[in-house]
């Protein structure tokens, strides 16, 4: 998403929240702006970085001393990244998910020019095949930010991705469509985010058998989610457990360390049937 300041991208958060009283903001709501700001502009640093496919290489070494903790068995991660994004948005995840002893961590790069959210699950498939069959596992764990959680799950759901994908860790993603940043309606993929779209539709039908376990993280201040509740999934067939974030927006989510541990429990099974009454707190 092209961001011309900070602001504009809160004010339909700030609107819903306190319509004509922006001056009396609370404190986790100012920290919250703040870190996003400070997120997006590392972000944009780093962005150069992550525009070519990663060279399928050995783990990361751990910096500055840090002892990595025993390799854990377990299916490789995919992660997968949002809207005109690529994957240097992973860069504090994925070292993260190293140091706690996963084995194998990719990312997938999609073109910004994807115009379809059916193609770039396609794409998605081909690639969890070629990692399946060069690693020799038969399934993968995916951790998908906002639309990339969104092209995952179309994979699983509507591709029979569900085969190949043990769990599927949404971040932000707009599983009921959002209505935010109205003028990015022009781009074809954006579209399809909206409620009501051709996609969001065939994400209601029915899915009996569905064999992938769904995590979706939302956060109580993701500006980019309008309403708010669309980031959780809300399916009858499908096996799911929503977990709040309270105290981060939405490009905190696949940074924040302690929403990095809650997807390490994600991926280890270890989180509980339901969450806590109170969801995560990282503010």
């Amino acid at each position: 998403m092209k961001v011309t300041g900070v602001l504009p991208l809160f004010l339909p958060l700030y609107r819903r929240l306190w319509p004509g009283r922006l001056v009396e903001l609370s404190m986790t709501l100012l920290k919250a702006t703040a870190l996003e700001a400070a997120i997006l502009a590392g972000h944009l640093l780093l962005y150069p970085t992550g525009l070519t496919q990663e060279r399928r290489s050995p783990a990361l070494p751990c910096e500055d001393g840090a002892t990595r903790l025993p390799d854990r068995p377990g299916a490789p991660v995919v992660l997968l990244h949002g809207f005109i994004d690529n994957r240097s948005v992973f860069v504090l995840l994925r070292r993260n998910l190293v140091r706690n002893g996963r084995q194998r961590v990719e990312s997938l790069n999609y073109s910004p020019l994807t115009c379809d959210i059916r193609t770039a699950a396609e794409l998605l498939g081909r690639h969890v095949e070629e990692i399946c069959e060069r690693t020799g596992n038969a399934q993968v764990d995916i951790v998908g930010h906002s639309l990339g959680g969104l092209i995952a799950r179309y994979y699983v759901q509507c591709l029979g991705g569900d085969l190949r994908v043990r769990t599927l860790v949404t971040l932000g993603t707009p599983h009921s469509g959002t209505r935010a940043v109205p003028l990015a309606s022009a781009h074809p993929i954006v579209r399809q985010m909206r409620p009501g779209s051709e996609v969001i539709e065939e994400l209601t039908r029915p899915a009996p058998g569905c064999r992938t376990r769904f995590v979706s993280f939302w956060s109580d201040l993701d500006s980019v989610m309008d309403p708010l509740e669309t980031a959780c999934i809300d399916h009858p067939d499908l096996d799911v457990l929503n977990v709040r974030v309270t105290g981060i927006g939405h490009l905190a989510l696949p940074v924040h360390p302690a929403v990095a541990a809650g997807i390490r429990d994600a991926l280890d099974n270890t989180l509980p049937e339901e969450p806590l009454s109170d969801g995560l707190t990282v503010a």
